[in-house]
């Protein structure tokens, strides 16, 4: 089964299909370090460096030999910065809001058996009063025969180290799909944690690159900040510092205690945002106490689930965003084999 990847950016979603069995036949996205990234990682896969606003449907047919003629996942998770609880400066004018309407006419024309979309939660609450672009998005489907199943999926319960909700929607022109069923947290099987995902790594120091690992390298500190996170234990927070290291901004302050803080080894990460490389930025201090510095980008992968070879294109701030914006591959992966094995049952005659 082939995929097509709307807004793919790194690579995520693509890496994850591809580890379930399906074959990457595109990539689409704007932006050019994303791309550098995407195109290392699938060498045989077509790529799109653009604006989708500015790409045709012929645009796509050119790139997808038999594009009608093999079963096509369409994957589509478009920017999420505009539905984020953590975006502050939200706003209804935000163009990005609209970009999963210009998948509508890609699904027209392409007809796929199947569609992925992942994105924040916050996506489905935008505009409670009027049709929103996810409200538009289900009418859209509904009206041109596709079945869906949306929910919102807890990252840990598929195998990610990690803390994150996602919206997530599966939908198929072939018949009824279920909501995948969950690999960990029942049953006995615990979820994986930040020592599962980082603890092989070798250690480094606040400013220093892995010599075996270029993508294993992490932000330098002031002086301040090294004095913070050294009296920061494992799970701590400015909580533990003596008064006169705290922001005033923070003083007598109850909340936003991730600020500064160090991760916990035995538990999944917290959500991993775009800017994962940065200290002050959440709870992204790593939790061994003799490494007094962020996780690095190649921590920050292994929690997003990426191969440990990977490859990442770009400076440290940009290869953060990439990682934070991406879709945990484990996540795909499972999606990506719920929606094989539906399939198979259809061409079973099960469904």
């Amino acid at each position: 089964m082939n995929v097509i990847d709307f807004f793919c950016g790194c690579g995520g979603a693509s890496k994850g299909l591809e580890l379930a069995g399906f074959n990457i036949s595109l990539g689409i996205d704007f932006d050019p370090n994303a791309a550098a990234t995407y195109q290392a990682n699938f060498p045989h896969a077509k790529f799109i460096l653009d604006d989708v606003r500015n790409i045709t449907v012929e645009d796509v047919v050119a790139k997808v030999p038999r594009v009608n003629e093999v079963p096509l996942l369409l994957c589509t998770c478009a920017p999420c910065q505009p539905f984020s609880n953590q975006n502050n400066k939200r706003s209804e004018s935000d163009i990005r809001r609209s970009l999963l309407d210009e998948t509508h006419r890609f699904i027209l024309a392409l007809n796929p058996e199947y569609i992925l979309l992942e994105n924040v939660p916050g996506m489905q609450n935008v505009n409670p009063d009027i049709e929103g672009p996810f409200c538009r998005f289900l009418s859209f489907l509904s009206s041109n025969g596709y079945y869906y199943i949306k929910f919102i999926a807890k990252s840990e319960e598929y195998g990610v180290p990690q803390k994150r909700k996602r919206l997530v929607l599966l939908a198929s022109r072939l018949g009824v799909i279920d909501e995948p069923e969950k690999t960990h947290g029942n049953d006995g099987i615990p979820y994986v944690t930040v020592r599962d995902a980082i603890g092989m790594l070798p250690s480094i120091q606040a400013g220093q690159m892995c010599d075996s690992d270029p993508i294993h390298k992490c932000s330098n500190l002031d002086a301040i900040n090294i004095e913070r996170i050294s009296l920061t234990p494992e799970g701590g927070d400015r909580r533990d510092w003596p008064s006169r290291l705290i922001n005033e901004a923070h003083k007598g302050y109850k909340g936003h205690y991730d600020t500064y803080g160090r991760m916990s080894w035995d538990k999944p990460s917290p959500t991993l945002t775009t800017k994962c490389h940065g200290y002050s930025n959440g709870r992204f201090g790593h939790p061994d106490t003799r490494q007094n510095r962020a996780i690095s980008a190649r921590e920050a992968a292994n929690l997003q689930t990426f191969p440990s070879d990977y490859i990442f294109k770009g400076a440290l701030t940009s290869i953060s965003k990439q990682i934070g914006n991406a879709v945990p591959c484990e996540l795909a992966k499972n999606f990506g084999l719920a929606i094989l094995s539906h399939f198979d049952r259809v061409q079973e005659g099960q469904e």
